[in-house]
């Protein structure tokens, strides 16, 4: 059973830091096959993405609002993806997900490309 478990969450003031953390398990292939990718969900809104990894983790893609700011990585010897958040604002704050799918899913933000979610983590930012 594949299982992704968030870590890292909390409350910081506006212009701080946070590191998410995401632990994969269960995976039917080596974790060094698949995309791995967090996304983000403030409430009343829809669930949007901020950043995707190749599966080497060479390739990486942002979401225009945390460029700059955010940075994802990978430990394919640990199976965990990492966000590491700097510059926080009050608008990033939602429940942050990890999600994991085949190469192809890091094409494109689509979230039925990701079959595997974790329960998410929650960010708030004050102001």
């Amino acid at each position: 059973q594949v299982q992704l478990v968030e870590s890292g969450g909390g409350s910081v003031q506006s212009g701080g830091s946070l590191r998410l953390s995401c632990a994969a398990s269960g995976l039917i292939y080596s974790y060094n096959t698949y995309c791995m990718a967090w996304f983000r969900q403030a409430p009343g809104k829809e669930r949007e993405g901020v950043a995707r990894i190749s599966s080497g983790g060479r390739i990486t893609y942002y979401a225009d609002s945390v460029k700059g700011r955010f940075t994802i990585s990978r430990d394919n010897g640990k199976n965990t993806l990492y966000l590491q958040m700097d510059s926080l604002k009050p608008n990033d704050s939602a429940v942050y997900y990890c999600a994991t799918g085949p190469p192809y899913s890091c094409f494109t933000w689509n979230r039925d490309n990701f079959p595997y979610w974790g329960h998410g983590t929650q960010v708030t930012v004050s102001s």
